[in-house]
């Protein structure tokens, strides 16, 4: 059974920042493409940065290019974001998710197989 657990959300003041962690277990880590959605009410979920097995290729959205950084340690099956420059724009539910395909390169939400429970991020101005 695949689970994925964020952490690491909170409120924070516009221009702080935060770091959130998805640990997941019942899947081959190493080998899972892995990424960072996020969600706002009333609004459709929308990618934020995407992560190879391997760690050697991601990509961002455009929105959070140069504030945001996405990671992984493979020894304690973690994806991690760093999130700097933080702005009310930001503010969210953060889901990291992953794929059954090992070879999937998406920034699409309905590719992904497995999501965790999301973490809330709230950016105060």
């Amino acid at each position: 059974q695949v689970q994925l657990v964020e952490s690491g959300g909170g409120l924070v003041q516009a221009g702080g920042s935060l770091t959130l962690s998805c640990a997941a277990s019942g899947l081959t880590f190493s080998r899972s493409f892995m990424a960072w959605f996020r969600q706002d009410t009333g609004k459709e979920r929308e990618f934020v940065a995407y992560i190879f097995g391997s760690g050697s290729s991601t990509a961002y959205a455009d929105s959070v290019k140069g504030r945001f950084a996405i990671s992984r340690d493979n020894a304690k099956n973690t994806v991690y974001l760093q999130m700097n420059k933080l702005k009310p724009e930001d503010t969210a539910a953060y889901y990291c998710a992953a794929a059954r395909n090992t070879n999937l390169i998406s920034t699409r939400s309905s590719r992904f197989d497995y999501w965790g429970q999301g973490t809330q991020v709230t950016v105060s101005s």
